[in-house]
């Protein structure tokens, strides 16, 4: 891929000050299938110095001229829709489909979201009759964004921070950068002015926590695991930056006796699809007791027929896991769950029948989970549904409850009531109602470990501004 081993600093593509190569691994067929370079401080310090010589002029424009940019930005970006559906398949093993309808197709959802929001955004509003309140670009953003959703994520972000009027340094996943290179291409092309936005390839020990902990940084919104982000947090509260964080999750699928009949294939659907690599993966599924056996049944049923295989192979529902260290860590917890006496429904350990070659796992399905097991406590972030029975209503919340993640939950049931007082308790930023989908306006985020701040629409928008009053306005 041209310009793989460059960064993007000031408007071009610029070699790294200390080339160090970086193998990209296809999870498919465990080939290399590209080669980046990995930035070091040099990098990281012109990449940030870069944003901030543009800021002072980014800030000030029109929001008209932030909508003109934005608009350009989708077009281009539409353009080269089999470019980045290429990318995403190859770099994190998404089959072809959920590359088209769900990864490339949620970069331009949002895109058109955010511009939605910044069309109707008031930057300046009155507070009483003397008083004004600006909304103001809080400065120079660091952007931090993983392998899992990289296109939804990048675009959350940057975006955002484009119609905010701030200026950026992105630094998305080492494991999976393809996509951002195209990205990268996308935005020079719309024209984006040298400076707004920059990127630096690297990994998280390195320029992730170069940028975090970086003087000129005013925020740092990163995306990934809980783990790095308390990292992150540290290195960011010497300088007292922003930080807003899209962490882990492992939310619960709650499905009472009267919920729809396709409840349950819906739901273990979704937590196979992207091959369960998605923070707000409904990972575990609370089922009513009087209908628990047919769910563990239904369930095991979806497992056994989700066709897994390479990417881009016709067909293929569910790819790879995205890289070896990945595979180990999903097939240690499958393992574990057997060991701590999960009843096994369907799936298990080692690869799927016929893929004796790249990083394949099973869906797998354990019934008769209990709360002390790790599979239903930990982030698996791989195709595990655990399933648990409850009696009640109050049984139910407190299972949904005991996690020390709070990102996404959903219910299950045809008692209006009763799903409104539920939702009204679920500690979580977003709880989804009988399959409802969220609209690209929505706020994304998480209560307790799943992290702070919003992305999304307005609520996004707003994560990257200042506030500031003004007494005297009309002196």
């Amino acid at each position: 891929m041209k310009n793989a081993r460059n960064f993007y600093i000031n408007g071009a593509w610029v070699a790294p000050v200390a080339a160090r190569d970086l193998d990209v691994i296809d999870p498919s067929s465990e080939e290399v299938c590209a080669t980046i370079s990995i930035g070091d401080e040099a990098d990281t310090n012109a990449a940030v110095a870069s944003a901030r010589s543009a800021f002072d002029t980014w800030s000030q424009t029109s929001k008209a001229d932030r909508l003109a940019l934005l608009n350009r930005i989708a077009e281009v970006y539409t353009a080269h829709e089999a470019d980045l559906i290429e990318a995403i398949s190859v770099e994190m093993g998404a089959p072809t489909s959920v590359s088209q309808e769900d990864q490339y197709g949620s970069g331009i959802w949002h895109i058109e979201g955010i511009t939605k929001a910044l069309e109707d955004y008031e930057f300046e509003a009155p507070l009483s009759d003397d008083e004004m309140i600006l909304h103001e670009p809080i400065g120079v953003c660091a952007l931090i964004t993983p392998w899992n959703w990289p296109m939804n994520q990048i675009v959350l972000k940057v975006i955002a921070a484009l119609a905010a009027g701030c200026t950026m340094v992105l630094k998305p996943s080492e494991i999976a950068p393809l996509s951002a290179l195209v990205f990268t291409k996308i935005m020079h092309e719309a024209g984006v002015p040298a400076g707004v936005y920059n990127m630096v390839n690297g990994d998280g020990p390195g320029v992730g926590s170069q940028l975090s902990a970086h003087p000129d940084v005013d925020m740092v919104s990163f995306t990934g695991s809980t783990r790095a982000g308390i990292l992150i947090s540290k290195a960011a509260a010497d300088s007292v930056k922003r930080v807003a964080l899209e962490l882990g999750g492992k939310g619960s699928n709650i499905i009472f006796a009267d919920a729809r009949p396709e409840a349950v294939q819906d739901g273990a659907t979704f937590c196979f699809h992207n091959t369960g690599q998605s923070c707000d993966c409904a990972a575990r599924m609370l089922v009513e007791r009087s209908r628990y056996d047919d769910a563990v049944e239904q369930a095991r049923l979806v497992a056994e027929n989700t066709k897994t295989g390479p990417a881009r192979e016709d067909g293929t529902q569910m790819g790879p896991l995205v890289s070896h260290v990945h595979f180990d860590k999903v097939q240690g917890l499958i393992q574990q769950g057997i060991n701590e006496g999960a009843r096994l429904v369907a799936g298990g350990p080692g690869r799927p029948d016929g893929l004796n070659r790249g990083y394949f796992t099973r869906p797998t399905v354990f019934a008769d989970v209990t709360p002390d097991m790790e599979i239903w406590k930990q982030e698996i972030f791989g195709p595990v549904l655990a399933i648990m029975p409850f009696d009640t209503e109050e049984e139910a919340i407190r299972l949904a409850n005991d996690t020390e993640y709070g990102l996404s939950n959903f219910i299950q049931t045809t008692d209006r009531d009763r799903a409104h007082r539920i939702a009204g308790r679920l500690r979580s930023g977003q709880v989804q109602i009988n399959g409802a989908a969220m609209s690209a306006a929505a706020p994304f985020g998480g209560y307790k470990q799943s992290g702070n701040g919003r992305e999304g629409g307005r609520f996004g928008l707003e994560e990257f501004l200042e506030v500031k009053v003004i007494p005297g306005w009309d002196v």
